[in-house]
């Protein structure tokens, strides 16, 4: 997987282009409802690109990464990553060309959604709920709207249409010369200053497999024609919102089906939240990347080792999926997922560093995932600012002695005080292998002794002897 550095570099040059007129208005919506779910290095860099094009309309100047770089106060690798997270929420459009000269872009900016759009969108006003609470999504709502015009009993409309206040005249009359056609004409050459509708989140209907769906309905008298263009953008909006697979949504589709025979979609987006609030306790979904991040992969193409195979699947790997490999196949629980997607909305560790986590905890711990134990492990992880799989290898095997007595709880013998003694542990392959730093001590942990421990017996055992010796 290519790297920051690879896509783009300081000495790159930019073009900020719009692709629809952007509205003073906008900026309370990008703030109020697009900012608590892509953060405010993203607003920065939207704002910043913004300010570059309003003083020339509709194109800015050129200019280099390095400038905004310094403007921004932010390295090449946050404002890609930020780049990438406004191109997802669909704010921002990329364009590269390649040329003797060097590498040069343009980042052409999307107009937000309104806020009627956003906040009927289906995917974006759920995952807002879930980010800011409904106290405050409650308020937005009343900012962004207001109450209907009361219509006043005793008044009729008098409105006169056009043709009843103009008279329409002969073309020829509007031609002066010959030239004039071609100046009521479209110029190919020129753009119109204006605002197009902007386009919502929609993923890709392929990512969801419809003929799965269709062949359990196949008894269900649905007719294909059912499934229209924005039925099944519908369905694979929510599957992807809340997780639901080909055989869980033939049930919420049939419980949106009209008397007509056609399928009500927001009867469906209303079904697929009643299943999602019944799963996990009237918690609705929050907005985290599902795998990986590419600025935080390791970039192995073809992995050489058994520990590179590794490090690409944990990247590659959503935690969810892990979970379900690590069981044989068996669909996680509820308290799992919950416990999951707790510590990486809380903790805000990112999913292949949540993949090494669950899978050393599991493993420890005889395939149980203790909620206590692993908070307290995703605590260390996020104040040590873990980001990458292999520093989260490399972590849980310097700190191993530490964990461990977290998952012993401390426990001191009663008599002498000492360290309870530790049966030797099933640790995770990628656990054995020698670390960087290459030191026996921690080889020796990684195999399960502990030389304090040794120590620490043969104390005891003298100790022991003076005793049974009456001295």
């Amino acid at each position: 997987m290519a790297q920051h550095w690879q896509e783009t570099l300081p000495v790159d040059q930019y073009i900020v282009a719009s692709g629809g007129l952007l509205h003073d208005y906008d900026r309370k919506v990008l703030t109020f409802l697009y900012q608590p779910l892509i953060g405010p290095a993203c607003l920065s860099l939207y704002m910043t690109l913004w300010a570059e094009l309003e003083e020339n309309r509709l194109w800015s100047q050129s200019g280099t990464h390095h400038n905004l770089m310094t403007i921004m106060d932010m390295n090449l690798k946050e404002i890609y990553h930020a780049r990438q997270k406004l191109e997802g929420m669909g704010l921002l459009k990329t364009y590269v060309k390649n040329s003797e000269d060097g590498r040069s872009f343009i980042y052409e900016l999307q107009p937000p959604l309104t806020p009627e759009q956003f906040f009927l969108d289906g995917m974006l006003n759920v995952y807002l709920y879930r980010k800011i609470g409904k106290n405050q999504f409650l308020r937005l709502k009343r900012f962004f709207s207001d109450k209907l015009p009361e219509a006043e009993e005793g008044y009729s409309e008098i409105t006169r249409a056009f043709q009843d206040v103009f008279l329409s005249v002969p073309p020829q009359a509007l031609m002066h010369n010959s030239d004039s056609a071609a100046d009521l004409g479209e110029d190919e050459a020129q753009s119109f200053i204006g605002r197009r509708e902007s386009d919502k989140i929609q993923i890709d209907p392929s990512e969801f497999n419809f003929d799965l769906l269709l062949g359990g309905l196949q008894d269900s008298l649905i007719p294909k024609k059912a499934f229209t263009t924005k039925v099944k953008e519908a369905v694979s909006n929510l599957a992807f919102l809340y997780g639901i697979d080909a055989l869980k949504m033939k049930n919420i589709v049939l419980s949106a089906v009209t008397a007509d025979n056609e399928i009500d979609i927001e009867e469906l987006r209303k079904a697929a939240r009643d299943w999602y609030q019944f799963e996990y306790q009237d918690q609705l979904p929050a907005l985290l990347d599902r795998t990986q991040p590419l600025q935080h992969k390791a970039g192995i193409e073809k992995p050489k080792t058994k520990e590179e195979e590794l490090v690409l699947y944990f990247e590659k790997t959503s935690p969810r999926q892990l979970l379900i490999d690590l069981s044989g196949g068996a669909e996680p629980s509820k308290s799992d997922l919950q416990i999951i997607e707790e510590v990486m909305f809380k903790q805000k560790l990112l999913p292949g560093v949540v993949n090494v986590l669950v899978q050393y905890v599991m493993i420890k711990t005889d395939m149980k995932l203790a909620k206590g134990y692993i908070e307290k492990i995703a605590s260390h992880w996020s104040r040590k600012k873990i980001s990458t799989v292999r520093d989260a290898m490399e972590l849980a095997k310097s700190e191993h002695r530490q964990y461990l007595d977290w998952a012993e709880g401390k426990k001191t013998t009663a008599a002498s005080g000492k360290r309870k003694p530790v049966r030797k542990e099933v640790l995770p392959d990628w656990f054995e292998k020698k670390s960087e730093n290459g030191s026996d001590q921690q080889q020796n942990s990684a195999a399960g002794e502990d030389p304090d421990f040794e120590i620490e017996k043969k104390k005891l055992e003298e100790e022991l002897k003076k005793f049974k010796s009456g001295r």
